[in-house]
């Protein structure tokens, strides 16, 4: 579960409000915004300014203003080790926020003194990053001279200074002018306005989008983003209080991936594809997917065929970062990791997705516990994850392995419509986990999300729906 950007009040006029985690680039914002705009309302079901949906955004939320040069390593200025960032300015932007120098949405409704800020955070940004290191490329010297003399034009295109950017900060300020009009009508104290959805009766809904082991304190740290993406990011990100939270739902995929750098104890196969993985006979339907730009052509496997399990996970689930477009690292279940991030955020029942990305393996492995690599007879204690990369190294993985399937499953509307080995694989990660599964994903539309009709040993009483989770 991610910093928690998007809250959806599921009302009858359907109110969006991105809460004050989000850290957003009004540049990008207004080309999305202009985008949907251009769209036939009668088609896309969205308005911007209309009655029927309103998008808000909260008065404390941080604007990122890059002003950084990129840093080649990914990491936050420092250090020779990368640490996989998507250098989209997300460290910095909360490197300026701890030290109070930062930007924020309310600051656009008093634009004299946004003026005042900015031409300072300009200013400071030009003294601490404006000054060739001695280890640059020329690249970032270059990015540094356009720091310097504030020309962001020749920054994205070096030659025509045609690709975006600005060529002044007269320029810069101009456009945040534009940005402020635009926005000032949409911009509303959240605090006040969840709490009186809240008050109303009406119920809530949000929704994370980063993994649990990306969090700043209880994630893989330094591999991780610069929020708090578990549960107690509801409380920080939103001004809400821990008793008004009703029901917590773990989304969970079939198997484990990862965008980036970082520990990984179960990956079969990384970004670049080149580890060993493991191999498996194939004894599903005959796959065949175009890869535009792969130097091995489509991706095909057919019945028979020994396939490497992690670069299967990877082409059949589509796992590419949706940020950046790198391909995710894979791996088997790693059942210690989940237990983990359960204990952190306290899930009332599980939500498996992309159970159909398994499809045709003739064996599935499950990590079902950790082991140390001096003392293997030693199982770790259920639900201990090392707070220490150097512990983390050490670990080893005790796997258990089930029968796969051959069905597919993609087209299953019913839990009762799925092969037995699929089911016994979802009851299984139930009984490791000791939480319900209340939902299982067989593909990418909502149609394809199944309602687990078992009835849970463990005593926690399932959701009524996975969009729409019930009120205790």
């Amino acid at each position: 579960l991610r910093l928690l950007r998007l809250l959806e009040l599921l009302l009858q006029l359907q109110l969006r409000l991105l809460e004050r985690r989000l850290l957003l680039r009004l540049r990008l914002l207004h080309r999305h915004v202009e985008g949907i705009k251009r769209l036939q309302p009668a088609q896309s079901g969205l308005r911007v300014h209309g009655r029927r949906r309103e998008n808000l955004w909260r008065r404390r939320l941080q604007l990122v203003v890059r002003l950084q040069p990129r840093d080649r390593r990914g990491g936050g200025g420092g250090g020779s080790h990368s640490i996989g960032t998507t250098k989209r300015g997300i460290g910095p932007c909360y490197s300026s926020k701890s030290i109070r120098n930062g930007l924020r949405f309310c600051d656009l409704l008093h634009f004299e003194t946004f003026e005042a800020r900015l031409r300072e955070l300009i200013k400071w940004s030009q003294k601490r990053f404006g000054e060739d290191g001695e280890a640059d490329q020329p690249s970032q010297q270059l990015l540094r001279k356009c720091l310097r003399e504030y020309d962001t034009k020749k920054a994205f295109d070096p030659d025509n200074g045609a690709k975006g950017g600005v060529s002044s900060i007269e320029e810069e300020i101009e456009r945040y002018r534009g940005y402020a009009e635009k926005l000032r009508h949409q911009i509303v104290d959240s605090v006040t306005f969840i709490h009186e959805e809240i008050s109303r009766g009406n119920r809530v809904l949000v929704e994370g989008a980063n993994a649990a082991l990306l969090d700043i304190d209880f994630g893989t740290y330094p591999f991780v983003t610069s929020s708090n993406t578990t549960i107690g990011g509801v409380c920080t990100g939103l001004g809400v209080p821990p008793q008004k939270i009703d029901t917590v739902i773990g989304v969970v995929k079939a198997y484990t991936t990862r965008v980036g750098h970082g520990p990984f104890p179960t990956e079969l196969q990384n970004e670049m594809q080149t580890l060993e993985d493991y191999v498996e006979e194939y004894i599903g339907p005959e796959v065949s997917l175009d890869r535009k730009g792969h130097s091995s052509g489509p991706y095909t496997v057919k019945k028979g065929d020994k396939i490497r399990v992690g670069e299967m996970l990877q082409e059949l689930g589509h796992e590419y970062g949706t940020t950046t477009g790198r391909r995710r690292r894979c791996g088997w279940l790693d059942i210690a990791l989940v237990k983990y991030s359960a204990l952190v955020n306290g899930f009332d029942s599980i939500n498996i997705t992309k159970l159909d990305v398994l499809t045709g393996l003739k064996t599935i492995r499950i990590a079902i516990s950790y082991r140390n690599k001096q003392m293997t007879e030693v199982r770790l204690p259920r639900g201990y994850f090392p707070s220490h990369l150097e512990d983390l190294k050490e670990v080893v993985c005790e796997y258990e392995t089930m029968e796969g399937w051959s069905e597919d499953i993609s087209q299953c509307t019913r839990w009762e419509d799925l092969p037995t080995n699929a089911k016994k694989y979802v009851m299984r990660i139930q009984e490791l986990l000791d939480i319900p599964v209340s939902w299982v994903g067989v593909g990418p539309e909502r149609e394809s999300m199944l309602r687990v009709n078992v009835p849970s040993r463990i005593g926690s009483p399932l959701p009524g729906s996975p969009f729409v989770p019930p009120l205790r």
